[in-house]
């Protein structure tokens, strides 16, 4: 496989689990990280992983938008359930995005948000997961 170069890289830290500090090296985001089993102030593992396709899947909504020529706008919420495993050991993140194009009929959105799903780089990540949707809405 031919190496590629690297268009963007950065390094993120953790030293102390959910209950402590994470950051992006270099002076970047630091962030308190909390258990979502506890009342404790911070965020945690699944807000991050909701963040990012949220925010990675618009931005790719955004400029599928913008290639059509089109000037709409649009909303990503991901929904993130910190689960426990049927067999009581061990957890797991359900993981539900709903995306929604202003101005566009459904079925023009609904095609356009397949599309940002299979570019969208935190979407391929996640990929052939049991536990991460991707839906089309007209409505929140």
């Amino acid at each position: 496989m031919k190496e590629q170069a690297s268009l963007f890289h950065a390094e993120m830290v953790n030293e102390s689990g959910v209950n402590g500090q994470s950051f992006v090296k270099n002076g970047g985001l630091k962030v308190k990280v909390s258990s979502p089993l506890n009342s404790n102030e911070g965020t945690n593992p699944e807000e991050l992983i909701g963040l990012s396709l949220s925010t990675c899947l618009n931005a790719t909504i955004q400029s599928l938008l913008k290639a059509r020529g089109k000037e709409n706008t649009s909303r990503v919420e991901a929904h993130v359930d910190f689960m426990r495993e049927s067999n009581g050991i061990g957890y797991f993140f359900n993981v539900n995005a709903f995306a929604k194009i202003d101005g566009l009929p459904f079925e023009e959105s609904k095609k356009i948000i397949e599309e940002a799903e299979l570019r969208c780089p935190v979407s391929k990540l996640l990929a052939g997961s049991k536990t991460v949707s991707v839906k089309a809405v007209k409505e929140f």
